[in-house]
């Protein structure tokens, strides 16, 4: 018998009754996926960053310190944070495994060390998923959570749910886009993001893809998870902006013929960035996996470059170094 959605709503046009879609068209077409990776082979990328691996690890990474009790973000590689926010830890996106696969000999490998480990953590009371890619929920890593926090709360997208549950979760929430939870003392909102879903190749689709808003009484947080840009995406800021922070994807973008439909490139990521109001914005979706044609060292140049461009203020929108914590404390005036 062929699956149907248990959450279809024909009222929402991101649903279907064999699971999700985007709103915007798909911009990919048959056998775009092959050319990719025949092109892809034949030219033999991505290259290496220009100061081999280990130079790129010396510049860009370093061992996330998580003292003090002030609000605060730690960037711990690809679209991996840790936010503290009124003392409570909340994990968004944890892959801390050697590679983002189900396989641990093979897929994508990590170039970068993790930041830190599960055991690192002081506490933690949540963690937000944004959809099921291998790289960005990892089963090694959530079961590492759960065994060290059983009573962690998991808010993830709607069809997410039963595969927590079946693992040992106790406290899954799951969110249809613009549907929020109050949980340790924040609001999070689910919002949606141009992407996509696949753990096996019987399930694409079947469970929903998101970004998220955090908002606690000093910080309104976007998260934008994997998302190709969509002016549809400033309706976000529209309902629950304004944002003094926020998270957005500049990597895995090469070549935009074939990229362009999941995952913004920097310059698209700059013109966003502009259309929030130039918020405290953390580059994500780099650094760690080589998933596209450019190499590791590129989204940090390719960014500068766009904002320079733009005429915008570097020091609101600039790639941090793997593992950095960034106070939160006073961000709005920051931000004025």
């Amino acid at each position: 018998m062929a699956w149907k959605n248990p959450w279809y709503d024909p009222a929402k046009a991101h649903h279907t009754p064999e699971g999700f879609r985007n709103p915007e068209p798909d911009l990919r077409q048959n056998g775009d996926l092959r050319r990719w990776r025949k092109e892809r082979k034949a030219a033999g990328l991505p290259f290496p960053p220009a100061q081999g691996y280990d130079g790129f690890i010396g510049q860009w990474w370093r061992r996330a310190e998580l003292g003090g009790s002030e609000d605060a973000v730690w960037w711990l590689g690809h679209a991996c944070l840790l936010l503290r926010l009124e003392g409570k830890y909340i994990l968004i996106d944890p892959v801390l495994s050697p590679r983002a696969s189900p396989l641990s000999f093979y897929g994508p490998k990590r170039k970068t060390p993790a930041a830190l480990s599960i055991e690192d953590l002081p506490a933690l009371d949540g963690v937000l998923i944004s959809h099921s890619h291998y790289d960005h929920l990892d089963r090694k890593t959530i079961r590492q959570i759960l065994r060290r926090f059983p009573d962690v709360e998991f808010v993830v997208p709607l069809g997410l749910e039963p595969w927590f549950r079946k693992r040992g979760a106790v406290k899954v929430t799951q969110l249809d886009w613009w549907e929020s939870t109050q949980t340790m003392g924040i609001t999070v909102h689910a919002v949606p993001a141009r992407h996509w879903s696949m753990r096996t190749p019987f399930d694409r689709n079947r469970a929903l893809w998101c970004g998220w808003t955090v908002k606690s009484s000093a910080v309104n947080f976007w998260f934008t998870g994997d998302s190709g840009y969509s002016d549809n995406l400033l309706e976000i800021n529209r309902r629950l902006g304004p944002f003094n922070l926020a998270a957005l994807p500049v990597g895995a973008y090469a070549p935009t013929w074939f990229m362009r439909g999941q995952h913004m490139d920097p310059e698209q990521a700059v013109s966003l960035h502009a259309a929030l109001g130039e918020p405290l914005s953390i580059p994500i979706h780099w650094g760690v996996f080589e998933l596209a044609d450019e190499s590791l060292d590129e989204p940090p140049a390719v960014l500068a470059a766009a904002m320079q461009a733009a005429g915008l203020d570097a020091a609101r929108f600039q790639a941090w170094k793997i593992g950095v914590k960034r106070s939160l404390n006073n961000i709005s005036q920051e931000n004025s």
